[in-house]
């Protein structure tokens, strides 16, 4: 597996955080920044991850932010990109599970440090189920490629 990471200002602390654990987990990851607290915008470090995931150059990717609101929003706009806001271990596996994501996003003023390791962990080793949830992902790829 290859993971894009990238944070606005409001997540390098956690993004700092995923690091680790992908380097713990054996992971290969490319770290796009941003090595700043002063203010950033969002969508230019939720683009490139988005767009790197959907071309197939890296297979998943984790975005941070203040909230993971902003990264989540930004990411979705991609064509391909299946970027899910995660906050606890439950809805980190059912993203997986269920809606086959291919981005995290977390809010690092919304959980702590260890919580997001938890949550990523999860995410990254879990498998999509497919069986009636691919349905359902589906049916999600027909809207978008019928709004594009």
């Amino acid at each position: 597996m290859k993971v894009a990471l990238a944070s606005d200002h409001g997540g390098v602390n956690i993004r700092k955080e995923i690091a680790h654990l992908l380097d713990e987990l054996g992971i290969e990851y490319q770290d796009f920044g941003c090595d700043c607290e002063t203010s950033v915008d969002y969508p230019d470090y939720a683009l490139p991850v988005a767009e790197k995931v959907a071309n197939g150059e890296f297979d998943r990717g984790i975005l941070i932010c203040g909230t993971g609101i902003g990264m989540c929003i930004a990411a979705n706009k991609v064509k391909g990109i299946r970027a899910a806001i995660v906050h606890d271990t439950f809805s980190a596996k059912a993203t997986r599970a269920h809606n086959d994501s291919n981005i995290l996003t977390m809010g690092e003023r919304v959980i702590g440090p260890g919580l997001a390791r938890d949550i990523a962990q999860i995410w990254l080793t879990g498998e999509f189920e497919g069986g009636r949830h691919a349905n359902r992902v589906n049916k999600i790829t027909e809207i978008e490629n019928k709004h594009l």
